[in-house]
């Protein structure tokens, strides 16, 4: 198990975040993931969320009930059984093997006691301001799970998939990515809820900052520098082509609350926080209301484009959509990455 910032595997790690709920984080992250696979890329889901949505969402009903029956015992193989160890104190992070989805698409499987994890993770980052060692490891075992995992099967890029809120796990999840972006929809709950995702970042931050300072020589540390990449309107509806008048006259209230009340914030600790360099920058992509095609998506487990349904012109829209959009996320992992060395 890595015990040095020098043996974190380089794949760039990424979530999609916003602690509001409702906005089709899990649909989004399942269906980049896979256009990612598409263009030949090796990824490896972390399904970091207790509600695991997405292990339920990809793999069989039967499988997942098999998981969490024996996710207590030796045999375990999920997010869970990874990181029991470390919150009953009994020993070191215990690697589980991924489920592969398909061809280049590999999955740590979630757990609904991942929610004991982030209770014990409260403690776990008070002990790391007391420099004691058991609070590094524990702070840090997520990150040296995808270490692992990402070193044993060459993944090129690991995707966290994280819960609607701003806790301990969220936290340890954050500052173990290189990068995130923020999944929108059009209404005035998800301009609000920009402020305390930018505030509450910061903190997260200037924290962690204090307690690499603090850390004993040796420990492996997680980088605690995430970068917004941009941010991702979906859902919003379309007439002729066009998106609605409501999503048109929100467009600018999302983007100057963006810059007011997250890049700001961050440019204030760092300029390598952000990547977009101007508002008309911040838009990633956008994805429309794909209507029953997103939903039968999260059911079936498989992305939009091979979705039975719908119309071929549809499909060809959405597989154009969300390769763009993986694309776009890429090449600004790869720039970030790059000013990084």
């Amino acid at each position: 198990m890595p015990e040095s910032p020098a043996l974190r595997w380089p794949a760039p790690r990424f979530t999609i975040f916003n602690h509001k709920g409702g906005v089709g984080k899990t649909t989004l992250i399942f269906n980049i993931a896979s256009a990612m696979v598409e263009s030949g890329l090796r990824v490896l889901l972390v399904d970091s969320d207790p509600q695991c949505n997405l292990t339920a969402s990809i793999v069989e009903e039967s499988v997942v009930d098999d998981l969490l029956d024996r996710s207590d015992g030796d045999t375990g193989s999920t997010v869970w059984s990874a990181v029991k160890p470390i919150v009953e104190r009994t020993g070191a992070l215990k690697i589980v093997k991924p489920i592969e989805v398909h061809d280049r698409l590999l999955l740590l499987p979630g757990d609904i006691r991942l929610a004991e994890f982030e209770r014990e993770l409260d403690s776990l980052w008070a002990e790391c301001f007391q420099r004691k060692p058991g609070g590094f490891r524990g702070t840090t075992a997520l990150s040296s799970l995808a270490n692992a995992t990402a070193v044993d099967h060459k993944t090129d890029v690991v995707i966290y998939d994280c819960g609607p809120n701003i806790g301990a796990l969220n936290r340890a999840i954050l500052l173990d990515c290189d990068a995130f972006a923020v999944p929108a929809a059009y209404d005035f709950f998800s301009i609000r809820a920009v402020k305390t995702l930018g505030h509450t970042l910061a903190g997260w931050i200037t924290e962690w900052e204090t307690i690499t300072e603090l850390a004993p020589d040796g420990l492996y540390l997680l980088p605690g520098r995430p970068a917004f990449l941009g941010y991702i309107p979906q859902r919003f509806k379309v007439y002729g082509r066009q998106p609605s008048k409501e999503f048109s006259k929100l467009v600018p209230l999302l983007e100057r609350r963006l810059q007011s009340d997250l890049v700001s914030v961050l440019t204030e600790i760092s300029s390598r926080l952000v990547v977009p360099t101007t508002i008309s920058d911040y838009k990633l992509g956008e994805v429309k209301d794909f209507g029953s095609l997103a939903n039968e998506s999260q059911r079936l487990g498989v992305w939009i484009p091979d979705v039975k349904g719908g119309t071929p012109l549809q499909k060809d829209e959405a597989r154009q959509v969300f390769m763009d959009l993986s694309n776009t996320i890429m090449q600004r992992l790869g720039t970030l990455m790059g000013a990084a060395k």
